[in-house]
């Protein structure tokens, strides 16, 4: 969290509502999470009031999330993302 101090709050509650949470399927993280979008196999957070995007792979079955980047809006915008 060095690199976002100004979303340290907000990274560290979607941190742990992930934790406390047995998520199954993508429908039960939109209702936790409603700001939560699916690109492709990617998940895409809207992290402390849509100023952070928080990029993960979800594996449902196997209980894990991976975090791919955390970018900053202007960041996610340009798409690099997407690529690798």
């Amino acid at each position: 969290m060095q690199k976002w101090p100004q979303a340290e709050t907000a990274l560290d509650g979607w941190y742990r509502t992930i934790k406390a949470n047995d998520l199954k399927d993508f429908a039960e993280m939109k209702h936790l999470f409603p700001a939560v979008d699916k690109v492709g196999k990617l998940h895409v957070f809207d992290i402390g009031g849509n100023k952070i995007r928080l990029i993960a792979v979800v594996m449902y079955q196997a209980k894990r999330v991976y975090i791919r980047d955390v970018l900053s809006h202007k960041e996610y915008d340009k798409g690099h993302w997407k690529e690798g």
